[in-house]
């Protein structure tokens, strides 16, 4: 029979990191390790609070199921038992590493996938004050693709302030739904004027039908709304 281990574990940031929607200084993580003939997968997920999750609430929810789990329960009959959201996915990425430490055989050969490649990631700015952005963005020179968090007040000023110091940076911006229909337009033209590449998440989940009929000049991608 297989062993369930669930853990809540806590890892403090670098200074306040903050969004539209608050800040943070740990990142709270829940992390399970499933045991079976001497080898152990280990996933992890971020319970989040947008989704009405916390992590005591998610351990919970993975405690749940442990017997299932115990039991030789597989990664499709999981979908079954749990709803998408942090636990499940927990448990599906120990599924997959105990899977791939078992067959010796790497997760992508067992889901079929080519190996994966290097990928450009996108170096995040936490929404501050122009001035405080503009810092951030010159510090960072290492990195060639800046996202920037925003949707507050003042978000023209900063977008200036990072592209002043930053011209050779590719940008995109997260609104984390900040904007509204009415600033929206503006906001957008504001990217545009800095070159921004991609507009994530502008408006409140459910609140998309102002983009329907809207010219964008920036292309803009969901993140709650999906």
């Amino acid at each position: 029979m297989r062993e369930i281990e669930v853990r809540l574990e806590s890892f403090p940031t670098k200074g306040e990191f903050r969004i539209a929607r608050g800040a943070v200084r740990a990142v709270d993580l829940v992390t399970v390790t499933i045991g079976e003939d001497g080898h152990y997968g280990r996933g992890e997920c971020r319970p989040y609070s947008r989704y009405g999750e916390t992590p005591e609430l998610v351990r919970e929810r993975i405690l749940g199921v442990a017997d299932q789990v115990r039991g030789g329960i597989d990664r499709i009959a999981l979908r079954g038992l749990l709803p998408p959201g942090a636990a499940r996915n927990a448990i599906d990425c120990a599924l997959w590493d105990l899977e791939a430490k078992r067959s010796g055989r790497a997760a992508h050969e067992l889901a079929g996938l080519p190996r994966p490649a290097a990928l450009l990631t996108a170096f995040t700015l936490s929404l501050a004050a122009p001035a405080v952005m503009a810092k951030a963005a010159a510090a960072a020179s290492d990195y060639p693709l800046l996202k920037l968090k925003l949707g507050a007040e003042g978000d023209e000023l900063r977008l200036r302030a990072v592209r002043a110091a930053r011209p050779d940076a590719r940008l995109i911006v997260d609104a984390n739904e900040g904007w509204t229909p009415d600033n929206l337009a503006e906001m957008l033209k504001a990217c545009a004027d800095a070159g921004v590449e991609l507009v994530e998440q502008p408006l409140p989940a459910g609140n998309d039908e102002a983009l329907r009929h809207m010219p964008r000049a920036v292309t803009v991608c969901a993140d709650e709304s999906a």
